[in-house]
């Protein structure tokens, strides 16, 4: 996996990052989601290092990264503090502007890089999510229950933690099976990564952290951008499985950004995975020559 990829570990200010990097041209960063690592990447990457510079980290805390020590209500898993992890990181490498791909947790992180660093990032594609205010605020009885982790996993230490390492391998395969589309499989290889990955205490103990930010600050930072009218100012991306989210994610996003575009694919949650060559070409397509 990531085969011809270097391999880089780095120091930020909250966190030690490791990441994988490969191919020449403008740097595009790609971020995983929850519950996985980098290596949700490993089928799209390559393709992509065909024509960019790209980078794939695992997030602080997630995989083979290592994170602060989580606070009682996760701010020191904020967004707002991966994000400036990440752009650390991309001036390490030498990168002061790029475009940036998230998924899932991933995409949370990307967006509020392209909310507080304006001047770095100068495409953002958002794969499979909302704001996560919008996620809260639109969490009737209905949501609740397709999206029963986010109050669980923010519910205070350490009743998460303990719960999910009873069993970290039976709920890491609960998720990917609820949120995967029909039919899919996952690269066993990526899998037992993240198997690998969640039977770590330090994992679970962040991606706790990370869900409880959500609950938290991370909320009450996008409220605030709304409120001021500060919005994304820079081209986004759209992409979404129609198994996994059947809505339209423009309306979602409209307010939010100005030049938006979306791509549906028919696939579950895990789209570089379960659609690589789709992922591929449309983040290829939109970041273009950049």
């Amino acid at each position: 996996m990531f085969e011809d990829f270097e391999h880089h570990r780095l120091t930020t200010a909250t966190a030690e990052i490791d990441l994988v990097a490969a191919g020449e041209g403008f740097p595009v960063l790609l971020l995983h989601g929850f519950p996985q690592t980098r290596a949700a990447w490993h089928l799209v990457a390559p393709q992509l290092a065909r024509h960019y510079r790209v980078i794939v980290p695992d997030l602080p805390g997630y995989g083979a990264s290592r994170g602060p020590t989580p606070s009682a209500d996760g701010a020191t898993h904020s967004k707002r503090s991966m994000a400036a992890a990440m752009v650390e990181v991309m001036e390490s490498l030498g990168h002061d502007e790029f475009a940036v791909a998230g998924h899932d947790r991933g995409g949370r992180v990307a967006y509020r890089m392209a909310l507080d660093h304006p001047n770095r990032v100068n495409r953002l594609a958002v794969m499979d999510i909302m704001t996560t205010i919008d996620t809260w605020e639109e969490m009737d009885w209905k949501a609740a229950l397709r999206s029963y982790h986010w109050p669980l996993l923010a519910q205070d230490a350490p009743v998460v933690e303990r719960l999910l390492g009873a069993d970290p391998g039976f709920y890491l395969d609960h998720l990917l099976n609820r949120w995967k589309g029909e039919g899919a499989e996952l690269d066993p290889a990526a899998v037992a990564e993240y198997r690998a990955a969640m039977e770590r205490p330090e994992v679970r103990a962040a991606m706790a952290a990370d869900y409880r930010a959500g609950a938290g600050i991370d909320r009450e930072l996008d409220e605030a951008d709304r409120d001021a009218r500060h919005f994304i100012a820079c081209p986004m991306l759209l992409i979404r499985g129609r198994q996994y989210e059947p809505r339209s994610l423009l309306d979602a996003w409209t307010g939010w950004g100005e030049a938006l575009a979306e791509e549906v694919f028919d696939c579950g949650h895990f789209l570089a995975e379960e659609k690589p060559e789709q992922t591929t070409a449309a983040l290829a397509a939109f970041f273009g020559a950049v």
